[in-house]
């Protein structure tokens, strides 16, 4: 076999070859060779006489899992990991392999997020707990405080307290709704995205079937630690209590998702989480930026309280330091991003190797109107994923129906895509057949439906008898799906074209599986991120300009890197400075962001910002002041320019009010 670590720096080979009982942590910076490290890792396992069968690799996507293991095979010469994939993924296999012993069913199907909230949402109306004086909190709002209960580990009142104090009130109500939701659950042979991890977790509070779970595996590796959520980091050290052969890989400086209860308190705490205390092992040679945006982006994060000490550093040489941009408001932010973005295309730097960054999607509006002004093509990130469009919602509900008859989401959904019905009639098809000893689709033609529904509904009832039939075979199911529901989504939605092509990239995706049921569960546990008619590239455009959100970016690297308003206020948000551990996450973003950046780095500071719902004899502008991560002591690691002139000596005059900086910048432009 080839050696594997011939490519390798000091610390990569010393976390490759660490061997013995202790736990290993590997703290891995941003652009220092992560994935490289964790498939050699595996591939090195390998090579000692590891058995692959018998090594758990946990990831947050399916590509991750895929691309360690086509690295460790390179290695290795093909060594296969059948136990490679997501924590979703994984815990949902070993659930139906113990589905029996702890209650559930084992040909359970998986709600993907916007099903869980409209079973919710039934149950929410059947139990009348949307009525009442005061408003109840929509649906959504109920499956994120299910969520964050479920994956904090954390009781109802302190979740309502944290994070949505005005729903403080509805508490017992929402006990009740969960209650009846897990109930309901139960009854209908689904779990939910969450359900995958709290089973798994209960599974591992069992200790006949915590060890047969813990006998499977000799080696447990798992990437991205920082963002496990409590239940998750619980269910890594079941796995072995000791720490014997588990791996983590992780950065605490790029833990930023405690929006899903993500806690970077996880990989803080992982050297003391087993008996056996872990070795950490950090990595600090970046691959990726030049020496000044390194710089730059060390002297941000050095200011956490919550860190490991580490500091990265570059072999890229550069004379250029990053750009601190300030500019008069949000109009002139736009244009000087714009004028860099063309004017780095003249130099040959492709749009396609730059991208513009913000905290939040909307923030990219204006920004968006002047580039279809312009006709500059761009594709945005962050924003709607693939399984949340309608169109592509309403063909799977359909096949989810099929697969699972008491199903009353998907056949809430499916029953009123037929012209004519509404929800009185859906809810008689849902009842019909869920009020029979045997639970079947055939019931359904026995329904007289309304007058306008005639034509369509046996052709419905048709469709789904015949999918529902066990000896159906898979290939061309999801065709004769297609030729049922193209033509309600013509009269149904706008965009027709690019919603078509959806199902026919569906399509294409479904033939790749052996059978229905594990197409659905993994395009529930990993779907495809955008849609034909929201954030497909540009299919006439050659180039396009890339927009994204912080935390969509992370994980990819651009030649250049624009991030919009780095002021108070947005970064860090308004919403994000209630706690220490918040402000500190807000720091992480911008970290992120910076790091994002390989050649050039533009911080963009608008001075003013414009607000809504003002006195409308008000200047609608307010002073917005540049972000509390960027104080005065390291400006010097920054360029900083005035709509794209030098500043000069305005930096003397950081510490000065509001009123004197705007008056000067005034006088400049």
């Amino acid at each position: 076999m080839t050696d594997p670590h011939l490519a390798l720096n000091t610390a990569q080979r010393e976390a490759v070859l660490h061997r013995g009982d202790d736990p290993l942590l590997v703290i891995a910076g941003a652009g220092t060779g992560k994935t490289t490290t964790l498939a050699h890792r595996i591939a090195q396992l390998v090579i000692d006489g590891a058995d692959p069968r018998r090594i758990l690799l946990l990831t947050f996507s399916r590509r991750a899992a895929k691309e360690m293991m086509r690295r460790a095979q390179r290695v290795t010469r093909g060594a296969d990991l059948p136990w490679a994939g997501t924590f979703h993924a994984i815990g949902s296999r070993l659930l139906r392999m113990h589905a029996l012993s702890l209650g559930l069913d084992p040909a359970f199907t998986v709600l993907d997020r916007g099903d869980a909230a409209d079973m919710l949402d039934l149950i929410r109306v059947d139990r009348g707990l949307a009525k009442g004086d005061r408003r109840f909190p929509k649906k959504d709002t109920c499956l994120a405080i299910y969520s964050r209960t479920v994956n904090a580990r954390t009781k109802l009142e302190a979740v309502l307290d944290e994070a949505y104090p005005w729903c403080r009130e509805h508490a017992t109500a929402l006990r009740t709704l969960f209650a009846a939701y897990v109930e309901d659950k139960l009854r209908r042979h689904v779990l939910d995205y969450d359900d995958l991890l709290l089973w798994w977790w209960h599974a591992m509070a069992a200790p006949e079937l915590a060890a047969l779970i813990r006998s499977r595996f000799d080696h447990v590796l798992v990437d991205e630690y920082q963002d496990t959520n409590a239940l998750q980091a619980e269910i890594v050290v079941a796995l072995s209590p000791t720490g014997r052969g588990v791996t983590a890989v992780g950065d605490d400086a790029q833990a930023i998702y405690s929006f899903r209860a993500a806690t970077v308190h996880n990989i803080l705490a992982f050297p003391a989480a087993f008996t056996t205390p872990a070795r950490l092992v950090a990595l600090e040679d970046n691959y990726r930026s030049t020496v000044p945006i390194l710089d730059a982006s060390n002297a941000v994060i050095e200011r956490a309280t919550q860190r490991y000490q580490k500091r990265l550093r570059s072999c890229r040489p550069s004379e250029e330091r990053p750009t601190l941009a300030i500019v008069d408001d949000e109009t002139a932010e736009v244009d000087y991003v714009i004028e860099r973005v063309l004017a780095y295309r003249e130099a040959g730097l492709a749009l396609q190797d730059q991208a513009v960054l913000v905290r939040a999607s909307h923030h990219s509006d204006l920004l968006e109107l002047e580039l279809g002004r312009r006709r500059i093509p761009y594709v945005k990130y962050g924003g709607l994923k693939f399984l949340e469009a309608a169109h592509v919602k309403d063909l799977l509900s359909i096949l989810r129906w099929a697969e699972n008859p008491v199903d009353s989401v998907a056949a809430f959904r499916v029953a009123q895509l037929v012209p004519g019905v509404g929800p009185a009639f859906a809810r008689r098809a849902v009842d019909a057949i869920t009020s029979g000893t045997v639970p079947g689709l055939d019931v359904l033609a026995e329904l007289k439906p309304p007058a306008a529904a005639r034509a369509t509904w046996p052709a419905l009832c048709e469709l789904l008898v015949e999918l529902g039939t066990p000896n159906t075979p898979w290939a061309g199911q999801l065709g004769r799906v297609r030729k049922f529901y193209e033509p309600l989504l013509v009269e149904r939605y706008d965009a027709a074209e690019a919603r078509l092509g959806d199902l026919a990239q569906l399509e294409s995706i479904a033939g790749t599986y052996v059978d229905r049921g594990s197409f659905l569960e993994d395009l529930t546990l990993d779907p495809p991120s955008a849609t034909g008619d929201y954030a497909g590239p540009p299919t006439l455009d050659e180039d396009w300009l890339i927009l994204s959100t912080i935390h969509s970016a992370k994980g990819q690297e651009w030649r250049a890197v624009f991030v919009l308003d780095v002021i108070d206020g947005r970064i860090p948000s308004d919403l994000g400075v209630g706690t220490p551990d918040q402000i500190e996450e807000e720091r992480r973003l911008l970290y992120v962001a910076m790091t994002r950046a390989r050649d050039h780095l533009h911080l963009v500071q608008p001075l003013r910002m414009f607000i809504e719902k003002q006195h409308r004899y008000g200047d609608r502008h307010v002073y917005a002041p540049r972000s509390r991560f960027l104080p005065d002591a390291i400006l010097d690691r920054f360029d900083r320019v005035v709509r794209g002139r030098p500043v000069g000596d305005l930096g003397a005059a950081s510490s000065a009010t509001a009123v004197d900086v705007a008056a000067r910048l005034r006088e400049m432009w």
